[in-house]
């Protein structure tokens, strides 16, 4: 399989190894681990000081895995079939790669990650759940976010109409100090695991936001944690600066982000989720000051000649189901003149290193591009425009959206008018998870492809918001929006509210919508009304017709 790192770079490789050298001259490695905060700006700056814990996660959480381990195999021996994570973001990214990527271990229970507010995907989740051995695992760093206190009091209500003791059946995973700890202390969760507050949500894999869950499923977080040890030390050793994966990773990153922005990743069969959470660790950490790195997540394979000259391309291999299409397909893409990254694990445990590694390139990328990796100024905006449309969605309907088969189609042609090389459009559906739909929507992004020859994307809100959506506002301009939304067919109160889900995720939807408004980006909003199928397929054969 060769290197587990190669870089096909071409005119490109130059400008990296000259980072390289300059970054061993400068003793970034050093300085790094030192927590030295002018790598990134002159003067030291809120969330960069306090934000870099997770360089000594791998040493420093070994000391509290028999806690963990031990809380898993209390849950394991109750016979719990189902564990329900409620969270977003860093919260509920990692996770769901751990439940994805390794499947529960016989006797574990199973993973399920909520993280929509959309009425129909609760219910489709609640759906495949037993809640009677369901234990609901409450995850947020601050304890405040609204989906997550919204998700937590509707199955706080619906685990109380069946059992005495309902916080026997929840745990939560937060920081100190946080509203979450004196909400589980009230409601006598039967666990609370407190989190390090120096490491920001999308770098928390190896915190217990991680490690809780995955421990659930039984995953070896001992091991888990040793490859990340690998990848750290590595990191820190002499030389580093040019040994390191992480940092060699970084200089690429950083270096070709200022000619070709949209990174995009292709996996072999048993790593397909974990670009999930890379894309959240790019977009949200390098996505603002008008620059950033656009990650390009499972978009429909097109021909060559379709990609524009914005592009870079990863592959992650696996040793366990190595693919010769993939291979093939990258010699063919670096042979037409895309830079190309190649990535080997020999194993998927490996992914231990490869948390890290990311980790490492992001926060290294950030200083080559002159931008802070570690806040999210723009998340803040949209919270406050969806507290302001939560009044607007009890009156009159919103207008904003497109709702009229002839209107939709001149208001697209509208947007495509703005268009220029090295724009992507980004698909924000507010609709329900399910997979008939998420298929549905990738044959949208299939003919949206060859329509437009744009690189796409593709979040389902409001789980982007916590993922993409810095990108979206904060970053280059080149964004094409299209809003998709729906009229859910059923609601579901929010127990302690004066306001509903279908109500919740509208103002979501429209507090996004004005953000973007606000930030002077391209957007579109788009009413499916009730048939949602139906009107994505409508999409699909628009975007299909020659012309």
């Amino acid at each position: 399989m060769g290197s587990p790192l190669t870089l096909n770079l071409g005119m490109f490789q130059d400008q990296v190894d000259q980072r390289l050298d300059l970054w061993e001259e400068q003793n970034v490695a050093r300085r790094m681990w030192a927590r030295d905060p002018t790598l990134w700006h002159p003067e030291p700056l809120p969330e960069i000081t306090d934000r870099l814990g997770w360089l000594a996660l791998p040493e420093g959480m070994q000391d509290k895995c028999e806690a963990i381990l031990s809380f898993a195999h209390q849950i394991k021996e109750e016979k719990f079939s189902h564990v329900l994570l409620l969270g977003m973001g860093g919260s509920s990214l990692a996770p769901e790669v751990f439940q994805k990527t390794f499947g529960k271990t016989p006797g574990f229970p199973e993973l399920f990650v909520l993280d929509s507010t959309h009425p129909t995907g609760i219910i489709a989740v609640e759906n495949k759940l037993d809640l009677a051995h369901t234990l609901i695992l409450v995850s947020s760093k601050s304890g405040t976010t609204l989906e997550t206190i919204s998700l937590f009091r509707y199955f706080w209500n619906r685990v109380s109409e069946n059992h005495s003791n309902p916080g026997h059946c929840f745990a939560a995973i937060t920081d100190a100090g946080s509203f979450l700890e004196q909400l589980a202390k009230e409601k006598k969760f039967r666990k609370t695991f407190l989190s390090s507050p120096d490491v920001g949500g999308r770098y928390s894999a190896f915190t217990e936001f991680g490690l809780v869950p995955a421990a659930l499923i039984g995953l070896d977080i001992q091991n888990f944690l040793d490859k990340a040890r690998i990848a750290s030390e590595n990191s820190r050793s002499p030389g580093a600066e040019k040994k390191s994966a992480g940092f060699i990773l970084g200089a690429a990153l950083g270096e070709l982000a200022q000619h070709k922005d949209k990174l995009t990743f292709w996996t072999t069969e048993s790593l397909e989720s974990f670009p999930a959470w890379l894309e959240q660790l790019l977009a949200e950490s390098t996505g603002k000051q008008e620059k950033g790195i656009v990650p390009i997540v499972e978009e429909p394979d097109v021909p060559t000649e379709i990609y524009g000259r914005d592009r870079v391309f990863v592959g992650l291999f696996s040793e366990e189901d190595h693919s010769p299409k993939l291979d093939k397909r990258l010699l063919e893409l670096n042979a037409s003149g895309h830079p190309t990254i190649r990535i080997v694990l020999k194993e998927k445990l490996d992914l231990g290193l490869e948390f890290f590694h990311w980790e490492l390139a992001t926060a290294s990328a950030g200083a080559v591009l002159g931008i802070h990796p570690f806040n999210q100024p723009d998340v803040q905006l949209t919270k406050d425009l969806t507290r302001s449309a939560m009044e607007k969605v009890k009156g009159p309907s919103d207008s904003t959206a497109v709702k009229q088969e002839k209107e939709i189609a001149t208001a697209i042609d509208g947007l495509f008018t703005k268009a220029v090389s090295g724009d992507y459009i980004a698909v924000q559906a507010y609709l329900p998870p399910t997979p008939e739909i998420s298929q549905a929507l990738q044959n949208v992004r299939n003919a949206l492809s060859k329509h437009t020859r744009l690189a796409t994307t593709l979040g389902f809100g409001p789980r982007y918001l916590h993922s993409t959506g810095q990108l979206h506002k904060g970053g280059p301009n080149t964004v094409l929006a299209i809003q998709i939304i729906d009229e859910p067919e059923q609601d579901l109160p929010i127990p302690g509210a004066d306001y509903t889900f279908a109500a919740l995720i509208e103002a979501q939807a429209m507090g996004d919508y004005n953000a973007l408004q606000q930030k002077k980006r391209r957007a579109l909003r788009i009413s499916l009304g009730k048939n949602v199928l139906d009107g994505l397929q409508k999409l699909e054969d628009f975007f299909n017709c020659p012309g």
